[in-house]
């Protein structure tokens, strides 16, 4: 199983970026899929997770009306639109995948068990 994060970059204050986590070996379909970061000295923290078909979302607090995950099934693919970035939005960003999820759970990293390598996002002023 391989998950590939991508699109992650330098910005200033304000802008927009859109992270893409692309997957293989895996039932992608079957899967909920989430988004992680872990910023300099902190502990990783739930960002964004969407269940398999869609219809169950969960968001951080701190991204809610700036981030907006979605998923293709069709291509194994899940993204990360975020909007009005702020420096602390500057972390390492992981995807990550999870079967048979309930949602409750879908904040909790030891629910997925499958991690891709991460991609920074820096976000200056």
């Amino acid at each position: 199983v391989q998950l590939q994060a991508s699109g992650g970059g330098s910005v200033q204050v304000g802008s927009s970026l859109r992270l893409s986590c692309t997957t293989s070996g895996l039932t992608f379909r079957s899967y909920t899929m989430g988004w992680f970061r872990q910023a300099p000295g902190k502990d990783r923290e739930f960002v964004a997770a969407i269940k398999w078909g869609g219809s169950g979302i969960a968001y951080a607090d701190s991204v809610k009306g700036r981030f907006a995950i979605s998923r293709d099934n069709t291509k194994n693919t899940v993204n990360l639109q975020m909007n009005a970035l702020k420096p602390e939005d500057t972390a390492v960003y992981y995807c990550a995948a999870g079967a048979r999820i309930i949602n409750s759970s879908m904040r909790d990293n030891q629910a997925y068990v499958y991690w891709g390598q991460g991609t920074l996002v820096t976000v200056s002023s």
